[in-house]
């Protein structure tokens, strides 16, 4: 095999294993939970809403 064979061959290699985990990675950011703090209102509704409940 010629020497240009060997590196195109190399440079597949790499492409693929830079798209594998470029898939990985954007696959694991979509299945992340995001978590959102409640605005200051709904936080206050809800202690009232406690409040309420225990009277």
């Amino acid at each position: 095999m010629s020497t240009l064979t060997i590196v195109i061959i190399a440079c597949v290699i790499v492409v693929a294993i830079v798209l594998v985990l470029s898939l990985v990675t954007i696959s694991k950011g979509y299945a992340y939970k995001h978590k959102v703090d409640p605005l200051p209102n709904e936080r206050e509704s809800k202690q009232e809403l406690e409040k309420q409940k225990g009277e």
